[in-house]
């Protein structure tokens, strides 16, 4: 290997790294407000409030991922080749993303205004309250699917900070505020909902500065000045790839969300509640998968466009190294405690433990895929992630029809947990076919095996030993942590991480 793949590669596990920290504190904070605007709504609604909000909010997510016409994958993937070789064009390209964005996202909020009502056909009792719900949520689909794409922008542009500034921290936080407030106002269920969709656009205000001022700093570095009008070549190439990706991203969310609503429609709204609040408590380890792919995506999308495919794959290892490393953790520990971290949400939410764990299980080995669908995406087959995303959707429902009524929350979460492991395993065979990256099995293997030894038996051996109990989580965390750092310490280059020391020492 020459000395300069070597450098590369060391300058990419730096950039993991120092920007995955940035990125971590940002989705950090995301998931800490996204757990207490959960725990907000189970404790100011009950069951039933939160399952009717919860349903709102899916469905709107679900339509969010068709709204942004797949634009803000596009950003990601394009913006960065524009900033490297053509930064001319960068002004052409967002006047197509904003331009379509807004068309698409202005039909699906009428659209899901007009379908709304087909959830009083459920049965449910209060089915009536989930169609006001998601017509009030669905108005806010233009300034949702905009800001998407402008956040997207940001990344692109090569602005970490702005993304999780205003994406990460600043909506999350002012979100949980003003739900709580509606909420402990004795506002209806539709109010809550309507607090919950009302930060949007005034999100989506501050990120297009945002946008203005770093697309003329790049003007002015090329010293250049591009056109909004559209290049057709330009125009091509943005649509042919985010077509299918809006196919993806829509199954993808369906995917994540669905699950509550199938729920809500065969066992009720109650069920609904306890199911999305186990279920939301899975995306907490999700943050260090959320800050890993917003680091090196825009990476994966330049090393691909210039054909270096032996950096990709050394890149998307040492993510995956660190994807499994930090992530297991949290699972572990919400796995094994399942009961006293679900009663944090109030009485009967325990119900949802077992949902809980295999949730857990399923989330944890679906992580050792690493950032296997960036890679696949940032490659340009955005139409093999539509097709993957289709295959496990149609599993994922068969699933929840069979199962949910058989076992109820806990089949939806065993659906839910295969479909992960199906559209990882769909993802990697795709890239090693297409393109000749391994997974490196042994670096994910060990990295695994790292929080498995320090934080799994810890929290097994208490939880048989003292029980479920809030003071047993509490120690077998800190019992992790200790072990779990020092083992680091100990085979940090081996684990990619005295690039952490390097850039903790350079500060």
């Amino acid at each position: 290997m020459s000395a300069s793949e070597l450098e590369s590669r060391a300058q990419d596990s730096r950039l993991i790294a120092r920007q995955g920290v940035a990125s971590f504190l940002g989705s950090a904070t995301s998931a800490i407000m996204g757990f207490i605007l959960i725990v907000v709504l189970a404790r100011t609604l009950g069951d039933v409030g939160s399952g009717v909000v919860l349903q709102a909010i899916a469905v709107f997510t679900i339509v969010l991922s068709l709204a942004r016409a797949g634009m803000d994958s596009a950003a990601v993937w394009i913006m960065p080749r524009l900033v490297a070789h053509d930064p001319v064009r960068i002004r052409s390209a967002l006047g197509t993303m904003f331009f379509v964005t807004a068309i698409s996202s202005s039909v699906c909020a009428v659209a899901t205004a007009l379908l709304a009502p087909g959830f009083a056909l459920s049965g449910d009792s209060h089915s009536d309250e989930v169609v006001r719900a998601v017509t009030v949520a669905g108005w806010f689909l233009p300034a949702g699917a905009l800001l998407l794409v402008a956040l997207a922008v940001t990344r692109g542009l090569g602005g970490i900070v702005p993304y999780m500034g205003v994406g990460s921290v600043g909506l999350p936080v002012v979100r949980s505020i003003v739900v709580w407030l509606a909420a402990t106002a004795g506002g209806s269920f539709v109010a809550v909902t309507l607090a919950w969709a009302a930060p949007l656009p005034v999100a989506l205000i501050a990120v297009l500065i945002i946008v203005r001022f770093q697309v003329r700093r790049h003007e002015r570095a090329a010293e250049t000045r591009g056109s909004w009008r559209p290049i057709a070549a330009l125009r091509q190439s943005i649509l042919s790839y985010a077509l299918p990706r809006t196919v993806s991203a829509g199954l993808e969310q369906t995917l994540i969300w669905l699950d509550v609503i199938m729920v809500g429609v065969i066992a009720g709204s109650a069920a609904a509640g306890v199911y999305g609040g186990a279920s939301r408590f899975v995306a907490a380890g999700l943050v260090i998968d959320t800050a890993l792919r917003i680091v090196v995506s825009t990476r994966f999308s330049t090393l691909l466009f210039e054909k270096k495919l032996v950096e990709v794959e050394a890149l998307y290892r040492v993510a995956a190294t660190f994807l499994v490393l930090f992530g297991t953790p949290i699972y572990l520990l919400l796995a094994v405690f399942a009961p006293i971290v679900l009663s944090w949400l109030g009485p009967g939410f325990e119900q949802g433990s077992t949902a809980l764990v295999i949730l857990c299980v399923g989330a944890t080995l679906a992580f050792t895929a690493g950032n296997i669908h960036s890679v696949l995406l940032m490659s340009g087959r955005s139409g093999w992630a539509a097709i993957n995303k289709g295959v496990v959707l149609l599993v994922n429902v068969a699933g929840n029809l069979v199962l949910i009524p058989l076992i109820g929350i806990t089949g939806a979460a065993l659906s839910w947990a295969f479909c992960m492991l199906l559209d990882a395993t769909l993802a990697v065979i795709e890239v090693r076919r297409f393109l000749g990256i391994r997974m490196g099995v042994g670096t994910v293997a060990y990295a695994l095996l790292v929080p498995v030894v320090t934080f799994g038996a810890p929290a097994i051996t208490l939880r048989l030993t003292v029980g479920a109990t809030f003071q047993a989580l509490v120690l077998a965390a800190a019992i992790g942590a200790i072990l779990f750092v020092g083992w680091c310490a100990l085979d940090r280059k081996r684990l990619h991480l005295h690039d952490l020391r390097i850039i903790t020492r350079r500060r």
